[in-house]
């Protein structure tokens, strides 16, 4: 199971108003250099090539509710099946961005712990409806 990391300046990035996850346009985009939790936005990224179905700038990740409960606020989105048409990778880093923020601004990375290639019609479910959504912040 991949494990989610923050990006140190996403928090400072949600007080001062730069995201407004409700109606945010998240994107996940591929790599395999490992993120430098100081990295800012997605141009910090080094992304892998297009190839293989992937397109530099990864694709849409669909906001599905953005509530808050007591407290908490819990993002979730849509999960999301990507299918390789030729091979794709190696990357072992999903990163989640705000596209629609100035800049693009980095949320956080999913790590899988080791490099994945997938060939041709080899799929990743990027699996978001656990519990905790995206995430969870209280």
């Amino acid at each position: 199971m991949a494990t989610y990391n923050k990006f140190h300046s996403f928090g400072k990035n949600v007080h001062e108003g730069k995201h407004n996850l409700s109606t945010a346009v998240l994107r996940v985009a591929f790599t395999n250099t490992a993120p430098n939790p100081a990295d800012q936005t997605i141009a910090d990224i080094a992304q892998i090539a297009t190839g293989g179905g992937y397109n530099t700038g990864g694709f849409t990740l669909p906001v599905v509710s953005s509530t808050q409960t007591s407290g908490t606020y819990k993002l979730v989105v849509q999960d999301v099946t990507f299918t390789a048409t030729g091979t794709c990778g190696p990357f072992r880093y999903v990163v989640v961005y705000d596209s629609s923020s100035a800049g693009e601004l980095l949320i956080g990375w999913y790590d899988y712990g080791s490099s994945l290639t997938l060939a041709s019609g080899e799929s990743l479910f990027l699996d978001f409806s656990d519990p905790g959504g995206l995430f969870t912040h209280q």
